[in-house]
């Protein structure tokens, strides 16, 4: 089941997050987010006006995704960039794309022009996910986050909703 997040899911999606953040280069936040900084961020993105959804089964929740501004200025309103995450043992059972597909239409019926991924790379699975969805490259970034001791890329992948 897809729905709209809440604060109280905070928690649980945090959990999810910070496997990301400590065990991988996914994210290249280094330190742990708390359910507290975790919830501050689902308000902040529902207060502008954007998605973010979960995916739970039998009550567990199993992963999120959500969109937040690209930029700050206003000719950027229309564009958005995206992110989805999975708990580990959710990962092949396709509710990434589940997630993607609810999320891509909730922003077109917001009447969202563009969305932008941002892939550390490399990240195969993330990279076929976003292929799948009908997401292109765009840009690559060389070297630009560093973690794990070591200097990482970052690839841009964009969809035009309309």
């Amino acid at each position: 089941m897809i729905r709209p997040a809440s604060v109280a899911d905070a928690p649980a999606l945090a959990a999810i997050y910070n496997d990301y953040v400590v065990e991988t280069t996914i994210s290249f936040e280094e330190t742990p987010v708390s359910a507290t900084g975790m919830g501050e961020r689902i308000a902040s993105t529902l207060a502008a006006g954007l998605p973010w959804l979960v995916v739970e089964q039998e009550g567990h929740v199993l992963g999120y995704a959500y969109a937040s501004p690209w930029r700050s200025r206003s000719a950027y309103r229309f564009s958005v960039e995206s992110s989805v995450y999975l708990a580990k043992e959710a990962a092949g059972q396709g509710l990434g794309t589940l997630l993607y597909q609810a999320l891509l239409a909730a922003l077109r019926e917001l009447g969202m022009h563009v969305v932008i991924g941002g892939i550390a790379l490399p990240n195969p699975a993330s990279v076929a996910l976003h292929e799948k969805m009908g997401f292109r490259q765009v840009a690559c970034f060389e070297e630009v986050g560093f973690k794990h001791d070591s200097w990482r890329d970052v690839g841009y992948w964009q969809l035009r909703l309309s």
